[in-house]
């Protein structure tokens, strides 16, 4: 015998025991209903699968990162949100409609006369055809190799704007860059000497050099490190702040005359503290830049990169990893190695789903060195700290609290 239907505004009885009475039996139909629904849509799915897949297709959730908003149009200056891949995407598709109608066009007796006259200022077209090249050149590097597993967060630097390269040209330039040599130290009287040669662990070519505690000495201000370490061929100058003897804060200057970035850390933790976690060696490590899209982003990306040398030491299998998600960069350094593939592990697969030639056996077993944090990118300023910034354009960026009042919005 089935239970008897309650009406909703039975629920609403006076005595107290009559209402949870009906209260119980309310929910056990609602239970029963919700069963022989999903019972009569599981024999509907036996007999036609294709309703099984249009459901779970239908119902999958969607992710903030999925639902990520972009600013509209084609402005690509430092502080937009947008998409610089699809950008570019879309501008090459443009320039080839554009080629393709220009060829197909008719030539008029005028064209023809500018024809004979191509000899003419010939140093301007020199000039123009060399940063056409350049400009092809560059295109051609931002366009990728297809890939047998493509990565979908990797970072392209290839993609950067010409505004940027325009405000900072010691980090965008075709020129190779010297190798890194940094210069780690601390916030005054600090505390984080353990820390700090924790640092100087993670970036290669790096000399940590505390700032004077005593009560005599010289408190060297920012400016006067960052020229002293210009004098003596440092690339870069990372400053360590603390609060409550903890880390609280990254500052990196790109040598000789800036930018300087900003950071806030979270969630330290060294890597003796983590399970299972190793000894790192002094090989230069591979760099992994994950999820950097916009010209904030790429610019973020710019300044690591130039903290590590461009030839990593393939022998010593490190990888320096930093991964943006939400706009917070978590840090992670690991070593990898390849071992063989347990029963209960997937085999390796291609971007179409389908298993990997060569690689059926082989897994890759990752073991973390640490140490692990979090950054988030608080401001930039185009020279040297925030004193050695002058005039309108010293501050590049700089976050607001209102930059997260959409949930869906990132800046890097």
């Amino acid at each position: 015998m089935g239970f008897k239907k309650v009406p909703t505004h039975a629920l609403k009885a006076a005595n107290k025991i009559k209402r949870q009475e009906l209260y119980v039996q309310h929910k056990k139909n609602k239970d029963k209903d919700r069963r022989d629904e999903r019972f009569s849509r599981k024999k509907e799915e036996d007999r036609n699968p294709e309703l099984r897949a249009a459901r779970l297709a239908k119902n999958v959730t969607k992710t903030l990162d999925e639902k990520r908003v972009w600013d509209d149009g084609d402005d690509d200056s430092l502080g937009k949100m947008v998409d610089l891949h699809k950008l570019q995407r879309r501008r090459l598709e443009e320039a080839k409609a554009e080629e393709e109608a220009a060829l197909n066009a008719p030539l008029d007796e005028d064209d023809e006369d500018e024809e004979n006259d191509s000899m003419l200022d010939t140093d301007d077209e020199d000039e123009e055809a060399r940063e056409a090249a350049m400009e092809k050149a560059r295109a051609k590097r931002a366009r990728r190799d297809n890939s047998l597993a493509p990565s979908t967060t990797s970072t392209n630097l290839d993609l950067a704007p010409s505004s940027l390269a325009l405000k900072f040209p010691t980090l965008f330039s075709d020129i190779p860059p010297p190798t890194p040599k940094i210069l780690v130290t601390t916030s005054l009287n600090s505390t984080l000497h353990d820390e700090a040669h924790l640092l100087c662990t993670m970036f290669p070519n790096s000399n940590y050099i505390p700032r004077s505690a005593h009560r005599f000495g010289h408190k060297y201000s920012l400016r006067e490190i960052c020229k002293f370490s210009a004098g003596r061929d440092y690339t870069a100058v990372v400053l360590l702040k603390e609060d409550s003897k903890k880390p609280t804060g990254l500052s990196i200057v790109h040598l000789p005359a800036g930018p300087t970035f900003h950071f806030t850390i979270t969630n330290w933790i060294e890597g003796k503290k983590l399970p299972g976690h190793g000894n790192p060696t002094n090989h230069y490590p591979e760099l992994l830049l994950n999820n950097f899209k916009t010209p904030l982003g790429l610019l973020t990306a710019k300044i690591f990169q130039m903290l590590f040398p461009p030839a990593p030491e393939i022998q010593g299998r490190q990888v320096f990893t930093l991964h943006n998600q939400r706009d917070y960069i978590f840090v992670r350094r690991h070593r990898y190695v390849f071992r063989d593939k347990r029963a209960t592990e997937k085999s390796v697969v291609t971007s179409d789903g389908k298993e990997m030639k060569g690689v059926e056996s082989i897994r890759a077993g990752l073991q973390e060195l640490g140490p692990r944090f979090t950054l988030k990118l608080r401001r930039v300023d185009k020279g040297i700290g925030r004193a050695g910034s002058e005039g309108d354009d010293a501050a590049q960026w700089e976050w607001k609290a209102k930059m997260e009042k959409d949930r869906k919005r990132f800046n890097l």
